[in-house]
């Protein structure tokens, strides 16, 4: 099965549980306060499947899995009769109309909890976030931060794995520091530092958010032993082979991979000097690595070669897996990280701290949705937690369209003792979608950039 494919499907399957859990939340507490649910369907356009249940309503799979919606008898929009006003949703209690708005971001916020549940109770392999060297004149060198000590919180919240702690630093992007927690390898001893963030630049798409503070955790390094030989690359057509090492190029002397990858970047088309050992004897061979272009325009050197790796450095990998009960908090915790963060990235869209540029759409979520999925269940579980915390936050957002904009005009309504305009929310609900559909438009345009 193609990649394309593979992802395609794996979108539609996420997609088509987090929009099930999210309209259900509506349906079951819209039932539970006595409003009629005229229809229950998943996707838009025309039905591929339907059917009834004892109580009128009618479910429906539809053929563009992009969506869904409850549509609820409501004298707005359908004509009623008398004897049934008292089912119809505008007939309802403020109360009752909020908590059957409020109930879809709920279900997700409950999904997300029972996902990352059930991923710590099959058991998550992550790694310690132990750092094995810092980038000179970075921030984190300037902060004192050094090399054999574990990060164990940020700005007070504590952290065991990589994964939370990038987490929470990413939370951090737009501040003027952060305080890190540290404890020493070695010692057990912990202290805190703290990083001044001013001049801190992070592109989440050309580096990681430990590499942008100048951190190095430990995890297994590149070897400057070849793994694999791309065909017809600069390197085949050289007589590079696999396991060779590379001595030097040039007259440079080879510590690391990075090496490597500087001086062939730096020489597209170039003639180069390459020193290697193969099978015990040292050759010498002439290569000219070929030329692509960066996104950014400019010309570097492609050698076609990719190296071997080491292993895990000791006590750096490790599986979190819990009980029943205890994997029930830890599912609470990383679904309230992964709330805060997601506010946190929106209010830093609004402030600019973050760009609009490095907003996702459907064609990145795809990606996401086939990869985790390649990779087993855990990885797949994480992935639809993280999406669904991300649908329910962009449902409160206070746009018309979207829940929490209902929710902002009930919440006027309480205030006011009697419903917003029509017209009002009319112009609202037009407002909302222009916004709605320009951050959509942003967000595909941005994905396009990146294939």
């Amino acid at each position: 099965m193609s990649g394309a494919i593979w992802n395609l499907l794996s979108f539609i399957v996420a997609l088509g549980v987090l929009i099930t859990v999210h309209e259900f939340g509506h349906f079951w507490v819209a039932r539970k306060n006595g409003v009629l649910v005229k229809r229950f369907s998943i996707g838009f356009g025309k039905a591929l499947l339907r059917w009834r249940d004892k109580q009128g309503t009618e479910f429906v799979i539809a053929a563009i899995p992009l969506g869904g919606y409850v549509r609820m008898l409501d004298e707005r929009v359908d004509p009623v009769l008398p004897q049934f006003k008292d089912l119809a949703f505008n007939h309802k209690t403020v109360w009752q109309r909020m908590a059957i708005i409020a109930a879809g971001p709920a279900a997700n916020f409950i999904f997300a909890v029972f996902a990352l549940w059930l991923m710590y109770m099959l058991g998550v392999q992550t790694m310690r976030p132990i750092i094995a060297s810092i980038e000179p004149q970075s921030i984190a060198a300037q902060a004192g931060m050094t090399a054999q000590q574990q990060i164990v919180s940020v700005n007070q919240h504590s952290a065991t794995d990589a994964g939370s702690v990038n987490l929470l630093l990413v939370e951090q992007i737009g501040s003027e520091s952060i305080t890190v927690g540290l404890k020493d390898v070695a010692t057990l001893q912990e202290h805190t530092v703290i990083l001044d963030t001013r001049n801190w630049r992070f592109d989440p798409e050309k580096q990681s958010v430990f590499s942008s503070l100048g951190l190095n955790l430990a995890r297994p390094q590149a070897l400057t032993e070849i793994a694999a030989v791309a065909p017809d690359s600069a390197a085949e057509q050289a007589g590079i082979r696999v396991d060779d090492k590379i001595l030097r190029i040039d007259d440079e002397l080879i510590d690391n991979w990075t090496q490597i990858q500087t001086i062939v970047s730096n020489s597209p088309e170039q003639l180069l000097n390459i020193g290697l050992l193969r099978d015990g004897t040292e050759i010498e061979l002439q290569v000219t690595p070929g030329r692509v272009e960066t996104e950014d325009g400019f010309s570097q050197g492609m050698l076609g070669v990719s190296p071997k790796v080491s292993e895990w450095p000791d006590g750096v990998l490790y599986t979190q897996r819990y009980g029943v009960f205890d994997a029930i908090g830890a599912g609470l915790a990383h679904t309230w990280q992964l709330t805060r963060l997601s506010f946190s990235m929106i209010g830093k869209l609004v402030t600019g701290d973050v760009s609009v540029k490095h907003l996702s759409g459907p064609i990145s979520i795809a990606q996401g949705a086939g990869t985790t999925a390649s990779i087993g269940l855990v990885a797949f579980l994480s992935f639809l937690a993280l999406i669904s915390v991300n649908l329910a936050v962009i449902n409160l957002l206070p746009l018309p369209v979207l829940d929490g904009g209902h929710l902002m005009y009930m919440l006027l309504e309480l205030m006011r003792g009697k419903p917003v305009s029509e017209k009002t929310q009319e112009i609202g609900f037009r407002f909302g979608a222009l916004i709605l559909l320009t951050l959509m438009g942003i967000a595909l345009l941005n994905d396009i950039s990146r294939l």
